[in-house]
């Protein structure tokens, strides 16, 4: 576990380090994105809604992993307060927490859209809004922007049949970037990335990975790495804010 000296800003600022806060750490994209910056020798902290064994790795690799459900008011205002608490700036948050439920997996409608903009809306947005102190700190003592970036879907932009609910709050989700970049400029730079297929969940078909696969120019599977390089990308970026990095190998062109 990081100690609690190394959670916070020392006062030579040359030898400041602020970590990264990662929501939905605990599998797939989130967990490689961790991954990635621990290699890097960053501080990660993560929330996660399910304990794994994934979550025991990530706890062994020295992140701080800290239990929330998003859809639980009671549990997001704790995250916060802890964050608040224990850290007094934080380079980044990446918005990777998500629920891929359908219209055709629920019998109530109106508790399915509530629960997609919990989770990929108002999740994010308090999360922006209480912890924003941090981030600005945290790009005076490093005399340089932090960042925010939103996990977003390509069906933000072009819509679902089978996810509606989940595509109209990834779409509320990629909005929360136009408005968060023009609030918190300059100090901290706000972009959302976009992917459509990255990798398959378990127990997809092969028929299925087969139709999906051909729905995009490139027609193959890129795998997590390709979103972890997006995501690498932005951080590196000292120029681009209020925009969407499109991860869909030509979908829209297919």
């Amino acid at each position: 576990m990081i100690s609690k000296s190394d959670r916070h800003s020392n006062t030579d600022a040359s030898n400041t380090r602020f970590p990264h806060l990662v929501t939905g750490g605990g599998r797939r994209l989130g967990l490689a994105i961790i991954k990635h910056l621990v290699a890097q020798g960053e501080l990660v902290v993560t929330s996660y809604r399910t304990h794994s064994h994934e979550v025991e790795e990530l706890n062994s690799l020295g992140v701080h992993c800290i239990q929330a459900d998003f859809t639980s008011k009671r549990q997001l205002d704790d995250l916060i307060t802890q964050i608040q608490s224990e850290y007094t700036g934080l380079r980044s948050i990446i918005h990777n927490a998500s629920d891929w439920s359908s219209e055709s997996e629920e019998s109530d409608l109106y508790a399915l859209m509530e629960r997609m903009w919990k989770v990929h809306v108002a999740a994010p947005y308090q999360i922006n809004m209480s912890l924003k102190n941090l981030l600005c700190h945290a790009a005076e003592s490093l005399g340089e922007a932090t960042d925010i970036i939103h996990l977003t879907d390509f069906v933000a932009e072009k819509g679902s049949d089978k996810h509606i609910a989940y595509a109209s709050s990834k779409a509320g989700l990629a909005n929360l970037s136009l408005s968060f970049s023009r609030q918190l400029a300059p100090k901290v730079k706000v972009n959302a990335i976009a992917p459509s297929l990255l990798m398959f969940q378990e127990g997809d078909n092969k028929e299925y990975q087969q139709k999906a696969l051909k729905k995009s120019l490139l027609c193959l599977e890129p795998g997590e790495q390709e979103g972890v390089a997006a995501v690498q990308y932005l951080l590196n970026s000292r120029y681009m804010t209020g925009r969407t990095l499109a991860l869909d190998g030509g979908r829209h062109l297919a």
